[in-house]
């Protein structure tokens, strides 16, 4: 009987340890890491972007869900929001904070944070936006990845002009809630002037603006339209160009077009988001910021779509047809 009693205290003791190794086995588990993901855009339009950033992750050999977590705060052209996304990554102490979009998001996490890595991702010149000291040598802990977008704004411009010279007013689609909007148009007027052109500003924060914007314009005698670079214009690029043909403007996108677009101008910003993403991944693994110099485009596309310019009864000059990277027929 005592020999029976033992036997069962011990079968108890026995099942309770057992009942405990998958919690023990859980708790030595090491946590995933938590990537802050921060952008000025919206999560709707950016699901191809997200496939990009995700691919990237995954040729670092980090798979959302599996061995890390992704936390996403969308501002949805609310700039203002930026900030207080940020504080709240800094508050969470995420492993990295992912800000990509624009200059601003980075922006934004570099004030909350000199400790956590930072990775951004912009169209902007980071050097003189204040992200890094310098592209080769970032510094700090910020790095990322420029598609220099802004830059090229006077080339588009260009491009516009030679692809419609009877246009000698163009409207000029501007987000006038972004940080960079000033100094967007004190760019395109001076290139405007050098090219005898006069730009006709369409502020335009949302897609309930689209409407006034384009009234603007086109009451100022645009007869083309530049749809400046930002990151918000994403969600409703469709719309711009729904709009652009009701008016009959022949339009430069500053990425790929939507259909009905004339033409685009700009590096891959998928290639970006896929290379912001490996750095992240680097990052994880233990590499500084600092060390990691800021990646740059080294090819940029100009797709002119014909179906359009024969709607619009225009007719590209070969010589533009010729430098194309890409042209819709």
């Amino acid at each position: 009987m005592q020999f029976n009693q033992l036997r069962r205290r011990e079968f108890i003791t026995l099942l309770g340890g057992a009942a405990a190794w998958p919690l023990a086995a859980r708790a030595q588990q090491p946590a995933r890491p938590v990537v802050g993901f921060l952008n000025p855009g919206s999560a709707g339009a950016s699901l191809y972007l997200m496939d990009a950033f995700r691919g990237g992750l995954a040729d670092a050999g980090y798979v959302e869900g599996r061995n890390v977590v992704i936390e996403f705060r969308w501002a949805d052209g609310q700039y203002d929001r930026l900030s207080e996304f940020a504080t709240d990554f800094v508050r969470r102490q995420v492993a990295v904070i992912a800000a990509f979009g624009s200059s601003a998001p980075g922006l934004a996490a570099k004030a909350a944070t000199s400790t956590i890595p930072i990775v951004f991702q912009t169209g902007a010149d980071p050097v003189s936006d204040g992200l890094v000291a310098s592209m080769n040598r970032p510094g700090g802990n910020v790095t990322g990845v420029s598609r220099m977008n802004v830059a090229i704004e006077p080339k588009r411009l260009e491009l516009l002009h030679e692809a419609v010279p009877r246009a000698t007013v163009i409207g000029c689609l501007i987000n006038p809630n972004s940080p960079r909007a000033e100094g967007q148009i004190q760019l395109l007027q001076v290139s405007a002037r050098s090219l005898g052109l006069k730009l006709e500003i369409g502020n335009a924060a949302s897609e309930t603006d689209l409407a006034s914007a384009f009234q603007a314009m086109v009451k100022g005698g645009a007869t083309a339209l530049f749809v400046a670079s930002d990151p918000s214009y994403n969600a409703v690029h469709g719309q711009i160009a729904l709009w652009a043909v009701r008016h009959g403007l022949p339009t430069m996108f500053s990425a790929r077009m939507p259909v009905g677009g004339l033409m685009s101008y700009d590096s891959s910003i998928t290639d970006s988001y896929r290379q912001g993403a490996v750095y992240v991944g680097r990052i994880l693994k233990g590499e500084k910021p600092s060390d990691l110099p800021v990646l740059q485009p080294t090819k940029f596309e100009l797709i002119i779509n014909l179906k359009v310019a024969k709607v619009l009864g225009l007719e590209v000059p070969p010589t533009l047809l010729a430098r194309a990277d890409e042209v819709i027929e």
